[in-house]
C-alpha cells in the first residue's frame, strides 16, 4: 500500500503541535487516497513520542541517531531521502516552520519533485496534488494544481487543522528503522537553542490571550490592560499598531507579521480585526470580542460579541474575576 508521510516535529523534548494538525488534514486525505498514513520521526531517545504518534497513525516510521538529537536539515535530508527511496510515498507533509520552511526545498531540489509551500488546504483531484493558499496578504485564497508526479511535499501552515485523535486509536505499529547516517555532518551542527530574553513571553505557549489594538487609545492604558490579562491567568497580546507604537514589544504581535497563536480564550479589545490580525488568531477555541463599532470585522470571528466602549467593560470584567476568585477561597 502506498504511504502517506507526516513528519512529526519535536523541540526540546516536546512535540509540536503543529504535528498533531498534520496527522489529522492527513487522516483524511490518506481514506480518500487509499494509502496509509504514516508518522515519520527522527531523533535520540524519542521512543516515546513514537507511541503517542501511533494513536494518529497507521503506522510510525522510527529513525534513532544522536546525531538526530537536535534539527539538522542536512541531517533530516539525508535520512529522508533514503526513506523515501525506500518507501516511495506519495506525499510528504511537514510544518510551515522554521523546520520545514528549511528542509522542504533543499529536500525536493535533492529529489526533483514538486513542492508546494504555505498551505491552508490540500487534496487530490485525478491523481494529482491539488494546493490552496493564501495570497495578498490573505485577502484571497488561490487553488492550484500541482504538476503530476509520483511523490509531492508540502508544507502545511500552523494553526489551519484542528487536531483530532482518531476513535478509537489508531494503534499504529512502530516500524524502527536503523539510521542510514554514516557519518557527521560537517557543514552544519546544532549549537544552542536561544531562548527568550528574560522577561520575554512566547504567546503561541498561552491558553488565554488578552490582545489589544489601536482601541485601547493612549499607553497610559497599557498598565489596565496588563492588570486584566493577569487577573485572568493570561498573557497580554496586540495588533501590529501597538506594536508600531512601540507599547508591546514584537513578541506579543498575533497576526500575519506577528505569531500564530491558538490559545483557549482570545479576549480582543479595542481590535478592529483587519485580516492581517485575523490570520494569526482565527484558530483560537473561544474568541470574545469588544469594540464599540458595530460593524468591526473581528465580529465576523468572534463566538461572543460585545459592542461597547472597552473602558466600560474591563474594569467591571476585572472586579468580577476577582469577586469570583475570592468566593472559591
Amino acid at each position: 500500500m502506498a504511504k502517506l508521510f507526516v513528519l512529526a516535529e519535536h523541540r526540546q523534548g516536546q512535540l509540536r503541535d503543529i504535528t498533531f494538525e498534520m496527522l489529522t488534514k492527513g487522516r483524511e486525505i490518506a481514506e480518500k487516497t487509499g494509502t496509509e498514513l504514516t508518522a515519520v520521526i527522527l531523533g535520540s531517545n524519542v521512543k516515546e513520542h513514537a507511541k503517542a504518534l501511533a494513536e494518529y497513525a497507521q503506522a510510525v516510521i522510527l529513525v534513532e541517531d544522536p546525531r538526530l538529537e537536535n534539527f539538522n536539515s542536512e541531517a533530516y535530508k539525508k535520512v529522508l531521502q533514503a526513506l523515501i527511496a525506500a518507501h516511495k510515498p506519495l506525499l510528504i507533509m511537514m510544518g510551515h516552520t522554521s523546520y520545514g520552511v528549511e528542509l522542504a526545498p533543499r529536500l525536493a531540489a535533492a529529489l526533483s519533485i514538486p513542492l508546494a509551500t504555505d498551505l491552508i488546504d490540500l487534496a487530490f483531484e485525478a491523481d494529482q496534488l491539488t494546493a490552496t493558499r493564501q495570497m495578498y496578504g490573505g485577502k484571497v485564497n488561490v487553488k492550484t494544481v500541482v504538476r503530476k508526479a509520483e511523490t509531492y511535499i508540502a508544507t502545511i501552515r500552523t494553526a489551519t487543522f484542528t487536531p483530532q485523535k482518531p476513535s478509537p486509536p489508531a494503534n499504529g505499529q512502530i516500524l524502527e528503522t536503523p539510521s542510514p547516517l554514516t557519518e557527521d555532518i560537517a557543514e552544519k551542527r546544532f549549537l544552542q537553542y536561544v531562548l527568550p530574553p528574560p522577561g520575554g513571553v512566547d504567546i503561541t505557549a498561552a491558553e488565554k490571550l488578552v490582545g489589544v489594538g489601536r482601541g485601547i487609545k493612549d499607553q497610559a492604558n497599557m498598565p489596565l490592560m496588563e492588570e486584566l490579562a493577569k487577573t485572568l491567568g493570561a498573557v497580554l497580546a496586540c495588533s501590529r499598531p501597538i506594536v508600531d507604537k512601540g507599547w508591546l514589544p514584537t513578541d506579543r504581535q498575533v497576526g500575519s507579521s506577528g505569531k500564530t497563536v491558538k490559545p483557549k480564550l482570545y479576549l480582543a479589545l479595542g481590535i478592529s480585526g483587519a485580516f492581517q490580525h485575523v490570520l494569526g488568531m482565527k484558530s483560537s477555541d473561544l474568541i470574545i470580542a469588544v469594540n464599540k463599532d458595530p460593524k468591526a470585522p473581528i465580529f465576523s470571528f468572534a463566538d461572543y460579541a460585545v459592542v461597547e466602549d472597552l473602558f466600560k467593560i474591563v474594569l467591571p470584567l476585572k472586579n468580577k474575576v476577582n469577586e469570583a476568585k475570592a468566593q472559591k477561597t
